[in-house]
């Protein structure tokens, strides 16, 4: 008897687990599903990114929350959503896109240059007392999607391009100048 009761709660744990499994939303409606990331959505919309972040993947997003957008002067937020400036709003935001499913635990006590699918790389350092993505903070790892991972960070990272910054001299010319 026991052994029955046993075996029917792990074949019942196992369904509900694929059930659940099967049902998990991708990273756009998991996005979407949470009020902290309504202008992030917003975004993805205006940047025409959403099949993108609901095709196949894996991706990880470093998912910046309303609070970290209302940290960028509003008239530069409206500029950035604007259809002509689509361009610049895709690279800002790819620039949170990081190809594969990075979960907190892989990157535990490293630091690290990872390669954004907007093309240039973002500072990680978890090695402190949380992790950091550039000058980003962490506040909630690992929210798990169909298709990746969300971190949720307070800040908006920026490419260097729209900051007005260019690379440094080394970059640009593949190595330390003399």
């Amino acid at each position: 008897m026991l052994r029955t009761f046993l075996m029917a709660t792990v074949v019942t744990t196992g369904l509900t687990s694929a059930a659940v499994a099967g049902q998990m939303k991708d990273l756009v409606d998991t996005a979407a599903g949470d009020t902290r990331f309504s202008t992030l959505v917003e975004a993805v919309q205006a940047a025409g990114l959403v099949e993108t972040l609901k095709g196949e993947g894996p991706y990880t997003v470093f998912a910046p929350t309303n609070a970290a957008f209302d940290e960028i002067p509003e008239d530069r937020l409206n500029s950035l959503l604007k259809p002509e400036n689509r361009d610049a709003l895709r690279d800002v935001l790819t620039y949170h896109v990081v190809a594969g499913n990075v979960m907190s635990g892989d990157i535990a006590g490293t630091e690290q240059n990872v390669d954004t699918v907007q093309g240039t790389a973002l500072r990680v350092d978890a090695t402190g007392d949380g992790v950091r993505i550039n000058d980003a903070r962490v506040v909630q790892a690992d929210i798990e999607a169909s298709n990746g991972v969300i971190h949720a960070i307070d800040a908006v990272v920026m490419p260097r391009a729209q900051l007005g910054e260019r690379p440094p001299k080394e970059a640009e010319e593949g190595g330390p100048s003399d």
